[in-house]
């Protein structure tokens, strides 16, 4: 074994030392002989080396280049010139870490206030209370949108957007009542009457006409106000503030603006005359109230409480007045002023005398 080893290892080294020999060994072309260097014509006599006349000039080939010392032409290698791998791959990280670094600059208000968020959160999380700097979030385009409007009249914007408004707001009110139904028919000199009382649930609603045409709103009513108070500069957004005057919500102007959620099934209390219920009164009267009949009468005493009863004509106007000046200013006067890159200060209704 061991002598098969050294045999091994002698025809390695035997290899090794074959391969530099033969390199050397391998012909190389021999130079060119040299040619003598032209002698100069006699004067009067043409240059040597030109064709007769009539015949086109012939040119050498050019010589093919011999092979180099190794045996083929020398490469150029591959950091030595031209646009090798090695230089393409580092002019693409060149191109992708400038186009990363415009990135982070174009949008690093956005980059900033994500990463403070996430690592509030973490230190929250680990249970340090640690007091971090505060960056609004916000995209680049932002600042330029906040920026070009500064000279915009938002009056008439803001208005426009309310003369749009198509539905009125809606104040409601829920109040439950007793009520008597009562029948009597006498028989003579015999008094026969029955009566029942009844528990029952009203529901009323007091409505605001949010748009009371183009007439409400001419300037010389002094119905709608806006004022601005501070304009956008850079980053922070301007301040206006946005005063108006509305019709004062109306009431239920009929019966059937009124309905009656809980119609009772049974009285809660039942009075009759002392003659009932004798023979002639039970036969004549018999008192078996339709449901029918029980709510109109329900319904006619819920809208006279909507209309003069101050225990529920005040709910419902201060209902609708709420619900009036939520619609307006969350839904139509807030998102336009943001829109322009301002912010809502103030905000006041005021409402008209009634008639």
């Amino acid at each position: 074994m061991f002598r098969f080893l050294l045999s091994l290892i002698g025809l390695v080294a035997a290899g090794k030392t074959a391969r530099p020999a033969l390199a050397a060994a391998t012909p190389t072309a021999p130079p060119g002989p040299v040619s003598p260097p032209a002698s100069q014509p006699a004067l009067g006599q043409p240059p040597t080396g030109y064709p007769p006349p009539g015949q086109p000039p012939a040119y050498p080939a050019a010589p093919y280049p011999g092979p180099a010392a190794g045996g083929w032409p020398a490469q150029p290698s591959p950091g030595s010139g031209g646009g090798g791998p090695q230089r393409r791959r580092i002019r693409r990280r060149v191109i992708w870490a400038a186009a990363l670094l415009a990135a982070v600059l174009i949008f690093r208000r956005a980059i900033a206030a994500v990463v403070l968020i996430a690592l509030s959160g973490a230190l929250h999380l680990v249970g340090i209370s640690a007091h971090l700097p505060s960056v609004r979030f916000g995209w680049p385009w932002s600042g330029l949108t906040a920026g070009t409007t500064t000279s915009t009249d938002l009056g008439p914007w803001v208005l426009q957007k309310i003369e749009g408004i198509s539905h009125p707001a809606l104040g409601q009110a829920n109040f439950n009542f007793v009520f008597t139904r009562k029948v009597a028919k006498n028989i003579g000199i015999w008094p026969c009457w029955y009566a029942s009382t009844f528990y029952a649930v009203g529901h009323a609603s007091a409505t605001v006409n949010l748009n009371p045409g183009p007439a409400w709103w001419a300037p010389a009513t002094g119905h709608y106000r806006l004022q601005m108070l501070s304009r956008p500069q850079g980053s922070q957004p301007g301040r206006v503030s946005v005063q108006m005057v509305l019709p004062r919500p109306q009431l239920p102007q009929s019966v059937h603006e009124v309905t009656i959620d809980n119609m009772p099934s049974r009285p809660i209390s039942v009075q009759h005359s002392w003659t009932y219920p004798g023979f002639g009164c039970g036969v004549l009267l018999r008192p078996q109230f339709a449901q029918s009949v029980l709510y109109a009468q329900a319904q006619q005493i819920a809208f006279y409480k909507a209309r003069h009863a101050p225990q529920v004509t005040q709910p419902l106007i201060s209902s609708a007045e709420r619900q009036a000046t939520l619609t307006i200013r969350d839904n139509f006067i807030q998102p336009t002023v943001n829109a322009f890159g301002y912010t809502l200060a103030r905000f006041t209704i005021r409402w008209a005398a009634g008639p």
